[in-house]
């Protein structure tokens, strides 16, 4: 791993290599990198993974099996900016399958806990759009969903 830019370390309990190549399937631009494990008198047993470097759609990670001490939270997600509903559905199906949890608003938990935003362009068009009423009605449409669907956001955003 080199040391300019920017990795963040995600932190598990055993899962971190089983992550990565999860994560890698995923994502376009992704792959595996180097593996790193616990010595004998470390806090896990000798020989079980430590670190495993990892890139997704090129944004660099470390994956750290650092025990059960701490859990992901919504505080800290993933957003995945997609073109078309196409993407959307991809990356919602991919990401939830598996004992992954669907959320309100396009956010979700995958397996892992990781938290996920799978954020269409169209829902930052609509509810930034400079006509306020046009805005607030494809928010409160966004209010109501699970996984976002970019047609019923423009029917809301028209008015219909």
């Amino acid at each position: 791993m080199t040391t300019d830019g920017f990795t963040t370390c995600l932190w598990f309990d055993g899962q971190a290599e089983e992550a990565a190549h999860f994560y890698v399937s995923v994502f376009k631009n992704s792959s595996v990198g180097k593996v790193a494990h616990y010595p004998e008198g470390a806090p896990q047993p000798a020989g079980t993974v430590l670190t495993v470097e990892f890139t997704a759609n090129g944004h660099k990670f470390l994956g750290l099996n650092g025990g059960p001490e701490f859990k992901f939270t919504e505080a800290v997600s993933f957003m995945i900016f997609c073109q078309n509903q196409e993407e959307v559905d991809y990356h919602w199906t991919k990401l939830t399958e598996g004992g992954g949890e669907p959320g309100p608003c396009g956010w979700l938990k995958d397996r892992y806990g990781v938290s996920w935003q799978v954020v269409p362009d169209r829902l930052i068009e609509l509810t930034t759009d400079p006509d306020r009423e046009k805005a607030a009605r494809a928010t409160k449409a966004m209010m109501a969903m699970g996984k976002i669907d970019i047609a019923a956001l423009e029917k809301a955003a028209a008015g219909e």
